[in-house]
């Protein structure tokens, strides 16, 4: 098998005193859609913090693309190529769509801005008409739409997208799905946190599932989708097949 584009080993981490996360190991290939699984309070939005740089690692390694980012600063995480949809959306609610979306390339100095620009709001048309309007008054769908494609802007190689569709419409999830498995067809790995369990198997190749800081289940989402404890704890352990 060929080397992982993400390769974490023994990560931990925590906010000063208090630790959250003990002994992190995953592995998302290129190429694929992986997601991440787990109650409130399991650390998934840590783990994401730490791999994006904004929560430090006090342990461990986390490897991107060959290149060790454990100690990185979050601007260096993303000039890497590893970009993230931070929960919540954190768009900057005062400023147009147009403008937000232009915030997620300020690393870049390449001249290929413009036609990534053109190309988000092909992904996202609803974008493109309201590009003047102020990210504050979109509806949660279009804030979301409009928090991936400025993590888009930085042209990543992997996005994390951390809580895809908490808040939403399933017509407004079912959109956003169809839009990652686009962007994945045209190259993009993913690393998706979602706490709709079903959602996520459906979307996801591969899946983590997380408990009290630790992976407690991994493999094939097909496979955790069956999983006598996946479907008890999160499924339903009444509900016919997933798949």
């Amino acid at each position: 098998m060929a080397e992982p584009l993400l390769q974490v080993r023994g990560v931990r981490a925590g906010y000063g005193d208090v630790p959250v996360l003990w002994g992190i190991d995953l592995d998302v290939q290129r190429g694929e859609i992986a997601c991440l699984v787990g109650s409130n309070g399991a650390g998934k939005t840590t783990l994401m913090r730490t791999l994006s740089g904004l929560v430090r690692a006090s342990a461990g390694s986390i490897v991107f693309d060959g290149r060790e980012l454990a100690a990185a600063e979050p601007e260096q995480v993303l000039a890497a190529g590893l970009a993230q949809v931070p929960e919540g959306r954190r768009l900057f609610s005062a400023m147009s769509i147009r403008d937000n979306l232009l915030m997620g390339a300020y690393l870049r100095r390449d001249g290929a801005i413009a036609a990534d620009l053109a190309r988000m709001f092909a992904l996202f048309p609803i974008l493109a008409e309201r590009q003047n309007q102020a990210a504050g008054t979109l509806s949660g769908g279009e804030q979301q739409m409009c928090a991936i494609a400025r993590g888009l802007m930085s042209a990543p190689r992997m996005l994390l997208i951390d809580e895809l569709s908490l808040g939403l419409a399933p017509a407004v999830v079912d959109q956003l799905c169809d839009a990652l498995r686009a962007l994945n067809h045209d190259g993009l790995t993913l690393l998706v946190v979602e706490q709709d369990v079903a959602i996520a198997l459906e979307l996801a190749r591969h899946a983590f599932a997380m408990d009290t800081g630790r992976i407690v289940r991994a493999g094939e989402s097909a496979t955790l989708a069956n999983d006598p404890a996946i479907r008890e704890a999160y499924l339903g352990a009444a509900q016919g097949p997933a798949f």
